[in-house]
């Protein structure tokens, strides 16, 4: 009821001066009242929708303070003729279809009508609730599961239907139930009977219970080597089963703990009740692996998707023998360098013992056990390392203290002081452009140099090498490519100009011979050459890494969970020094005092030539063929 002014009005003036006019049960006048209108004209009254407003006897409280007098006038909603019935809707649930058997962790569909069977009014927005209860009636207790919206109004006499899915979260426990269904569930809608909006429809709630059986697997097998597995989910709970993995642990002993190996994770599609599914397929045996007595543990589930009502009888343990592969693979050659055992086998000792890792952006070095070795005392101090790449920029905070110097060159006179042929060349040279500028430009250069020998300074990252110095040769141009004389002039002046270690980052899918003649000279020397296996995902390394078969080392790229690098060349059937590194996601120095992330296995071949500076810290003098030899026969393959 909505009391409206009007101008000149005929109407009787009641002689109130200052009137509040209310709808309320009972007749005492407050606040929570519905206000309407406060004034001191007439008024005259007018229909409006009341659908917030209940069908019940209301009183029209006129307060007055003329003459102190108070006026209380009685009318009724639903039969006075000075204010129009309010006439409200009635929603009700009819028509409601669920199944009569859910599964938990499942979605389950359910289908019904709202019918508003008032007679005039609309409803407007409103939403219907779910609930599962233990019984028909509607209490705290009850486990709410979701809302279906109404945007749409529903006329008087109209129905609207639904069709939704509703989850059975995997909280809830297995049991007879009953969902259900509420109109207007958040009492949106005034209605005209409030006790009519629930419909209760039965429902069981039954759990899975998912085991394997039927496992099979070789009783032994080689590391590297892949190997054939099969074996059945079955599901023999009372209650379908949604997705889940499937997922395979070596282990020690029959039951998973923390220091178990995962082999496998595998999908397993939903399963229904009293079914089970086949699954067939390969896994690999790590090379990092040692070898020994072990089982394959088969956890159905493994990743806890699955609410059961057992969850006791996931595992099943199968016995295999594991048989550890020494010595040369096709594939990763002599396996993953290891700093601790070569510089130990370079000193006439048994391997370091581990020590800490470092962890974040220098797992690299962990892997390749660099802390195990600068715990000793050898860091590099003492060995010059030549890029030979795109440049090195000098000014990086975290290079600047490492970069080789040629102090028998006067930088700036314009005289070659040295007398080897190379002009003020005091921070190496550019074999690309034939001048004194190795700054780099492109950043291949000075990421490699990182690597090496990065300072130990907390920032940024630590060098495998960290007090060895870097020698910039330039013989890539600032786009990444250079000509081979350039290379093998670049490998003859670090020869010439103290390096102990040459770095090769680089290479080509053909032969050179004056590269080749580079590389016998170096070893001749006792200067170790270290190459890029290639990132084309051959089966045999690009050159100059095939080199590696008289001269250097031949290094290709990992990642950091030990898994060959999908773009690195293999070591090939031709046996040579081959030996892997960290190639994926390696994080080093970058020009203009940056940081980044590449992979390549010219990020692989720094490792290794940071561990060879660390080798020579160590035993000075150590030739060509003793650190092929050292480097190979401690490496992942070599060790039992």
């Amino acid at each position: 009821m909505l009391f409206t002014k009007e101008r000149n009005s005929n109407n009787q003036n009641l002689g109130l001066e200052t009137s509040n006019l209310s709808l309320k049960v009972p007749d005492i006048f407050d606040n929570s009242n519905n206000y309407f209108s406060s004034s001191a004209s007439s008024y005259t009254s007018s229909l409006i929708n009341t659908s917030g407003i209940k069908n019940q006897t209301y009183k029209d409280l006129a307060t007055s303070s003329k003459n102190n007098k108070n006026t209380t006038q009685r009318m009724s909603l639903v039969k006075s003729s000075a204010v129009v019935a309010a006439v409200q809707p009635d929603l009700i649930i009819q028509n409601a279809v669920n199944p009569s058997v859910g599964s938990v962790g499942e979605s389950i569909e359910v289908s019904y009508q709202v019918k508003n069977q008032g007679t005039s009014s609309s409803a407007s927005y409103h939403q219907t609730k779910f609930y599962l209860s233990t019984n028909t009636t509607l209490s705290n207790d009850d486990i709410y599961l979701g809302s279906d919206y109404f945007f749409n109004s529903i006329a008087a006499g109209a129905s609207s239907g639904s069709t939704t899915t509703i989850n059975i979260d995997n909280s809830i426990a297995a049991g007879n139930y009953y969902l259900l269904y509420q109109a207007d569930g958040n009492n949106n809608i005034a209605e005209s009977n409030e006790n009519n909006n629930i419909v209760a429809k039965a429902i069981a709630i039954k759990k899975a219970d998912l085991i394997i059986q039927n496992a099979v697997n070789p009783t032994s097998a080689s590391t590297g080597s892949n190997i054939q597995i099969s074996y059945q989910v079955k599901n023999q709970g009372a209650g379908n089963a949604g997705y889940s993995y499937t997922k395979l642990y070596l282990s020690k002993d029959q039951t998973l703990s923390n220091e178990d190996i995962l082999l496998n994770s595998e999908y397993t599609s939903s399963i229904a009740s009293g079914s089970y599914i086949n699954e067939t397929f390969s896994i690999q045996i790590s090379k990092t692996i040692a070898g020994g007595s072990y089982y394959i543990l088969y956890q159905v589930d493994g990743s806890n998707y699955i609410a059961e009502s057992n969850e006791t009888n996931n595992i099943v343990a199968k016995a295999i023998t594991i048989i550890k592969n020494i010595g040369y693979d096709t594939t990763d050659g002599y396996g993953l360098i290891n700093a601790a055992a070569a510089v130990a086998k370079a000193l006439g000792q048994t391997t370091f013992a581990d020590v800490p890792n470092l962890g974040g952006n220098d797992w690299g070095a962990d892997l390749v056990k660099a802390p195990e070795v600068w715990a000793k005392g050898y860091t590099g101090k003492g060995v010059v390392v030549a890029v030979l790449d795109t440049g090195v920029d000098r000014n990086h905070s975290d290079l600047s203290n490492n970069i080789w110097k040629n102090t028998k060159e006067i930088a700036g006179n314009g005289k070659d002081d040295d007398g080897n042929g190379y002009i003020d060349d005091v921070y190496g040279w550019n074999f690309d452009s034939n001048n004194n500028n190795t700054l780099d430009v492109n950043s291949h250069g000075t990421h490699v140099a990182g690597t090496i020998a990065g300072v130990k300074n907390g920032v940024g990252v630590t060098g495998i090498a960290y007090d060895a110095k870097i020698m910039p040769v330039k013989v890539l141009g600032d786009s990444g490519s250079g000509e081979d004389s350039g290379v093998a002039k670049g490998i003859r002046y670090a020869v010439d100009n103290g390096a102990n270690v040459i770095n090769l980052s680089l290479g080509g899918d053909e032969p050179n011979s004056e590269i080749e003649s580079a590389i016998k000279y170096a070893a001749s020397k006792g200067v170790i050459v270290v190459m890029a296996a290639g990132n084309s995902s051959g089966s045999e390394p690009i050159y100059p890494a095939r080199y590696a078969k008289n001269w250097g080392l031949a290094v290709g790229a990992i990642d950091k969970y030990q898994d060959m690098a999908y773009f690195s060349n293999e070591a090939g059937t031709t046996t040579l020094p081959y030996v892997t590194a960290p190639g994926v996601d390696i994080y080093s120095t970058l020009p203009g005092n940056s940081y980044g992330f590449k992979d390549g296995t010219s990020m692989a071949t720094p490792h290794v030539a940071g561990v060879i500076a660390l080798m020579l810290s160590a035993k000075k003098g150590l030739t060509d063929a003793q650190v092929r030899q050292i480097v190979t026969s401690t490496a992942a393959n070599s060790l039992a």
